[in-house]
């Protein structure tokens, strides 16, 4: 909520704009009753038909004005309402960058439905109700002031129940938006007790538990028949009031107009003048609010309430340290998913220094990728700590570790653009020359030659032509450490070999987490996970003293034999 009221507060301007071109819309609304009392008592009732046509035809131009108004209503909402939802987006998309407890190897549903679904709520919401409520204050407020100019006395008599009406409306509303969002849970309750009951029908009858199947059934359909209830009541109150301000003051014109004209004290052109302002303005006005608002306002709030539940994002932290070097270092790190389960580090000292180029091997789902996620300091360690440059790496500053450590996932994002603006994003201002360098080093040349030089388009790419274009854009950033999560997955052995070699050719750290065995052999050191311990060693120190790894390799070498 204070995202929402802070981003609307900061479009000022554009409400100043919006608030403009209401006044142009709602200037039929202020002279169409004193038009069409001219039309009357200057044309037709005068005898002269020629001058009330052409009041009437005043009042078709001024109709014109005020559709065009409407238009530009329309166009300046998008000023307002558009920041709204970029904002909404951009805090989702930070809530799920901060879960704590992401999705594993799946993409996150719920959140592209909180993008797609709850923010869009907001957005046609928040359009919604500056559509109905600006335009229920200036027409209604027109069509009042107008009427005060050519019957004030009808004026005052038709205010009072407008206002009264507004004010027992705005009272009723907290009411109707408690029963809406009870009917709500109520559907929803139903939904689930009902699903259950009928997915598990087998189980219900195999146990002889129909009857109390059918009672909870019968529970939650009473309990929606109640909340619906009680929303009906509601809205049949919410109809009076809005009766009470749309119809009572047209009656009361009706009732009083006719004597006042006789009496000399209002004319009938002002008389026919009131009507057409309560009948065409004030009344559809006021039964617009009635129509939408109390929905609009509980999608508004449900929207809001839930973007907030699941967009909680820890506070950023304030990272100050300053590595005096690329160096890796973990001290008894350890890490679990979850406080009682078994942890998939356990109590690991590392050191990786500039040169270095470790292999991090074990079985699928081992925690190889949460490793990386810890020595990069996205996923904080239960135990322990990470040092880069002798600087714990959750307290270097953000600006500085992004520039310094790289990490590189299976999947490939690459963006609609050239080739030259994806393998710039980490180097801006690199050269074309050191672009083409990096495309060389890691044999992407040939992909980039296909789609037409670095300023060609990224299109029609296979996985393993997107690595390569991922691995070259990592190689052009100033990184000195980069971790290969299975970055090379798509690619075929060779090409495989040939990308790892470019990296350790060049200065820094390099860790792959490998996705073929064949790392192993290529690093300088290897560690091995298995679930219960860690092992670290040279490739040949590990095949002499770790049967787990030794194992590991003959499969990978001789799968017959397993």
């Amino acid at each position: 909520m204070r995202l929402y009221r802070t981003t609307l507060a900061a479009q000022w301007r554009g409400a100043l704009a919006l608030a403009a071109c209401s006044i142009a819309e709602g200037l039929p609304a202020f002279v169409s009753g004193r038009l069409v009392q001219q039309s009357v008592d200057r044309g037709f009732a005068a005898r002269d038909p020629y001058t009330g046509v052409l009041w009437l035809l005043v009042f078709g131009v001024v109709a014109l004005i005020g559709a065009f108004g409407t238009r530009l209503v329309w166009r300046q909402l998008g000023t307002l309402v558009e920041p709204v939802r970029d904002a909404l987006v951009t805090a989702v998309v930070r809530g799920v960058l901060h879960d704590p407890s992401p999705p594993r190897n799946q993409p996150d549903a719920s959140a592209v439905a909180r993008i797609t679904q709850h923010v869009e709520v907001v957005r046609d919401a928040t359009a919604g109700l500056l559509v109905q409520a600006r335009g229920m204050l200036v027409t209604t407020g027109a069509a009042l002031i107008g009427l005060l100019t050519i019957a004030g006395e009808l004026a005052w008599l038709v205010a009072i129940p407008v206002v009264l009406a507004l004010v027992l409306f705005a009272c009723l509303l907290p009411t109707l938006t408690r029963r809406q969002r009870a009917v709500t849970m109520a559907d929803e309750g139903t939904a689930e007790v009902a699903g259950t009951v009928l997915v598990g029908m087998r189980d219900v009858v195999a146990s002889g538990g129909e009857s109390v199947a059918a009672l909870e059934l019968h529970d939650v359909i009473d309990r929606q028949a109640k909340a619906a209830t009680r929303m009906a009541n509601a809205t049949g109150l919410r109809t009076l009031v809005i009766a009470l301000g749309g119809l009572v003051p047209l009656v009361l014109v009706l009732l009083v107009a006719p004597g006042m004209v006789a009496a000399g004290r209002l004319t009938a052109g002002a008389a026919l003048g009131s009507l057409v302002y309560l009948s065409t303005s004030l009344q559809p006005a006021l039964q617009g609010l009635a129509a939408t608002s109390s929905t609009v306002i509980l999608r508004l709030m449900v929207a809001l309430r839930r973007i907030e539940e699941v967009t909680v994002i820890p506070p950023e932290r304030a990272g100050t340290g300053t590595p005096r070097d690329e160096t890796v270092e973990a001290r008894g790190l350890t890490f679990g998913w979850g406080r009682h389960a078994e942890p998939i580090v356990r109590d690991l000292d590392l050191r990786l220094r500039a040169g270095d180029h470790l292999a991090v091997v074990g079985p699928s789902g081992i925690g190889k990728s949460t490793l990386a996620a810890l020595l990069t300091g996205m996923v904080a360690p239960q135990a322990g700590l990470v040092l880069l440059g002798g600087v714990p790496v959750r307290e270097v500053r953000p600006s500085l570790l992004h520039k310094l450590v790289a990490l590189v996932p299976q999947e490939t994002y690459l963006f609609a653009g050239t080739v030259r603006e994806n393998l710039a994003l980490f180097a801006p201002r690199a050269t074309d020359e050191q672009l083409l360098e990096a495309v060389r080093a890691v044999h992407a040349d040939e992909v980039v030659a296909r789609l037409g030089g670095l300023y060609g388009g990224v299109t029609d790419l296979s996985a393993g032509e997107a690595q390569l274009l991922g691995l070259a854009r990592v190689y052009a950033s100033p990184a000195l450490v980069v971790i290969l999560d299975e970055a090379t997955s798509n690619l075929d052995p060779a090409a495989e070999a040939r990308a790892e070699r470019a990296f350790t050719e060049r200065d820094g750290i390099l860790i792959v987490i490998a996705h073929r065995l064949s790392s192993a052999v290529r690093a300088k050191r290897v560690l091995v996970m298995d679930g219960r311990e860690t092992l670290l060693g040279s490739h040949e120190e590990l095949l002499n003293s770790s049967p787990r790894y030794a194992a590991l390799m003959r499969a990978w070498t001789d799968p017959v034999a397993v």
